[in-house]
């Protein structure tokens, strides 16, 4: 398959996980009918951003791998034929918890999953209250779409994480966010962009949008959306997400420019990882 055709979503949270349910299950369908293969929706997606305060009744969000929502959207994804990465609050078991993002092929067999391993305790993003960090490397899943591999948000800042994606072989790359205004702004433009082209490969980032005061009053962020899409040499596909409304962004992807791109800058063959002794060492 050389074009496939990708959709991301954003959006901000209803109020109750229900409503975000019955509006993901939308989205998907939307994309779907617009000839989509391959859908990934925001950070945690049927849920509130709940790191913005660390309160032990979110833990409840949390169910395993293969619980009801994600059966629920694989159910959904092999009625569709479409790849869904869907990231979730993982409960291994009580009291193990992570930020997860689980790979569903378009036949709706779970691949796999992928656990957020680099996890920040700043200013509302508490999520060391809510997650442990992951133990699963980052692998890359073999759909079809071709190879898919996930990060997560805050793993966005380390360029060993995309790095290892690369290596192991993606081609899509998928960084569901929940991410604001702030230090990240300029971080937001130039991470992604960078990422493509030093491992030429495509990346997808949703991001969620708008304030979430229905859940936290006061204490409520703005995310700023503007969820993007970038081609192997760096290139925003099409327009930027709003920053302001709920929106699945869907675009054609060349698969082609992949290879290209590894053909064109040698950055695989001309690594040394032999002289990088300081990035491995504790």
């Amino acid at each position: 398959m050389t074009v496939i055709r990708a959709a991301i979503t954003q959006t901000t949270w209803t109020g109750d996980k229900e409503s975000m349910l019955d509006k993901h299950e939308q989205f998907a369908r939307t994309a779907a009918a617009q000839g989509a293969q391959v859908i990934c929706f925001q950070e945690l997606f049927y849920g509130p951003y709940f790191g913005i305060t660390q309160d032990k009744k979110y833990y409840r969000f949390a169910e395993p791998a293969d619980g009801p929502i994600v059966q629920r959207f694989a159910a959904l994804a092999k009625e569709l034929s479409m790849v869904m990465v869907l990231p979730i609050y993982e409960e291994e078991q009580t009291g193990v918890y992570y930020n997860t993002a689980v790979v569903v092929d378009a036949d709706g067999t779970i691949v796999g999953k992928y656990r957020k391993n680099h996890i920040p305790h700043v200013e509302k993003f508490w999520e060391k209250f809510y997650f442990r960090p992951g133990n699963m490397g980052y692998p890359v899943f073999d759909t079809a779409v071709g190879k898919v591999g996930v990060i997560i948000c805050y793993d966005r800042h380390f360029p060993e994480a995309w790095r290892e994606l690369g290596l192991n072989g993606a081609h899509l790359a998928f960084n569901p966010n929940a991410t604001k205004p702030g230090l990240s702004n300029r971080l937001w433009e130039i991470e992604q962009p960078a990422a493509a082209v030093a491992n030429g490969y495509f990346v997808l980032a949703p991001n969620r949008v708008g304030l979430e005061d229905n859940e936290y009053g006061d204490e409520a962020v703005n995310f700023y959306g503007t969820s993007q899409i970038v081609d192997p040499r760096g290139n925003y596909v099409g327009e930027l997400g709003s920053g302001e409304v709920e929106e699945i962004l869907i675009r054609d992807l060349d698969l082609g420019l992949v290879q290209e791109m590894r053909d064109d800058w040698q950055f695989y063959r001309d690594r040394r990882p032999d002289t990088y002794d300081e990035i491995t060492a504790p």
